[in-house]
């Protein structure tokens, strides 16, 4: 697909940076056609350690939930407390089946008493309650530019753009505020999937080009890389933030129409056997979500989490592949016979890839979780998978097994050291010193 072909679909099904004539490669997602490529993934890999990066990838679908008993339909579904929740906060919800596997996850924000927001999550499970009957609650389904900023000059490139001091806004907080030369108001977030200082801005959809325009120019002078699909998976494994579509896929896939149906695909691949489906789920302690879970109130698969909490299973793990093992899989397409899976950098998969799945075996080949699509950083120059991991293997430095290639065909062992998740060692963005990051107002 060329730029020309590309810019014919429009903002509302390309993302902001696909209207840049020097972007040529782009991929369908979901429905949605997104830049590939930004600056080459190599400079996008580094640019939350060094500068800072924009993407626009989950630019969508938002919905807004308001209405009397908005908050009592989240409290019916949700792991969470949402009647702790202060106005103008968000909170990521995590909603799970009666057997504790995840259904959905996303940022929510709260707008009001009774107005929550959400984007970038599987709305299915709010719908189906609302059409069961017995909530007043209104949603209101509109297409949203989300552009992502992320790294140690983020901040500097905001105030830049916006030509006002941000430093007090903390970590969840939200604010609305005027574009300069625009006319043009965009909500600034502080949140993002790196594990370091990190802002989103939101709007409009058919705003979008304008501000990412803005934003370009506002953030080179400081560094501002564009980041393409091919990178964007990195900083979930690397951040520490699991994902429906990145590291696993959604349990509503039990549901035979929904796999049919779902512009989501079913797309299982990995060492796991394809109609192994929960290998493909996650329960909220295996991917170290249990904390978010408060039972003071009911909620689907209320039970099943309150055994795991009791007795946990398996939790969340980095696995770091041997180099020497990486090597041979490429040097297998320089030999006689059938190579091994071929392994792409710095994603493994396509997008979505939660259903890739390959074994996680100890070295005398007892099976003891399941890891994602391998990932790799240009930053710490590894290759690296989450895995749900058996607890009494989820130490650091044990010496573990990855079964790597597609089921029915070549499989490579990969020999793979634990260590902790997340890997990224940058601040956290909830107590960034951001005394540190330069002012760009001034």
């Amino acid at each position: 697909m060329n730029a020309e072909s590309v810019n014919q679909v429009g903002f509302g099904e390309v993302t902001a940076e696909a209207q840049a004539n020097d972007l040529v490669t782009y991929v369908h997602r979901t429905g949605a056609i997104a830049a590939w490529d930004g600056d080459g993934w190599y400079k996008e890999g580094r640019s939350w350690f060094e500068t800072c990066y924009i993407h626009t990838g989950i630019s969508g679908a938002q919905f807004v939930l308001s209405g009397p008993d908005a908050q009592r339909l989240l409290s019916d579904l949700a792991i969470n407390d949402v009647y702790t929740w202060k106005i103008g906060k968000c909170k990521h919800i995590v909603i799970c089946n009666e057997d504790g596997l995840i259904l959905t996850h996303a940022l929510y924000m709260r707008d009001a008493e009774d107005v929550f927001r959400t984007t970038a999550g599987i709305p299915v499970p709010f719908f189906q309650k609302i059409e069961a009957g017995g909530y007043d609650v209104k949603v209101d389904v509109s297409n949203v530019y989300i552009l992502q900023f992320s790294g140690p000059t983020s901040l500097t490139v905001l105030e830049s753009l916006l030509k006002v001091n941000l430093h007090d806004l903390p970590f969840l907080g939200t604010r609305m505020l005027e574009v300069p030369g625009l006319g043009i108001t965009t909500e600034l977030c502080r949140i993002g999937m790196t594990g370091t200082l990190a802002y989103e801005l939101r709007g409009p959809i058919e705003e979008g080009p304008a501000v990412y325009a803005a934003a370009l120019e506002a953030g080179r002078p400081h560094g501002l890389v564009r980041m393409g699909w091919r990178t964007y998976p990195v900083n979930h494994t690397f951040g520490g933030f699991p994902q429906i579509t990145c590291s696993f896929d959604t349990a509503l896939f039990e549901d035979k129409a929904f796999r049919e149906e779902s512009l989501l695909p079913y797309k299982p691949s990995g060492s796991v056997e394809p109609d192994n489906r929960r290998a493909r789920y996650r329960t909220p302690g295996e991917v170290d979500w249990l904390w978010m879970a408060k039972f003071n109130h009911d909620f689907p698969g209320r039970a099943a989490l309150e055994a795991e909490k009791a007795d946990p299973k398996r939790t969340i793990m980095s696995l770091v592949w041997d180099v020497d093992d990486l090597v041979d899989i490429y040097r297998s397409l320089w030999e006689e016979g059938e190579p091994y899976k071929y392994l792409e950098i710095p994603a493994s998969e396509l997008q979505p890839s939660g259903g890739h799945q390959d074994y996680v075996l100890t070295e005398d080949g007892k099976e003891v979780g399941y890891a994602s699509a391998p990932l790799y950083s240009s930053w710490y120059h590894q290759t690296v998978s989450q895995c749900a991991i058996d607890i009494d293997q989820a130490f650091d430095g044990n010496r573990l097994v990855i079964r790597w290639g597609d089921y029915g065909h070549r499989m490579k062992d990969v020999h793979v050291t634990v260590r902790k998740f997340p890997l990224i060692d940058a601040p956290d963005n909830r107590d960034y010193d951001l005394s540190t990051v330069p002012r760009g107002d001034i």
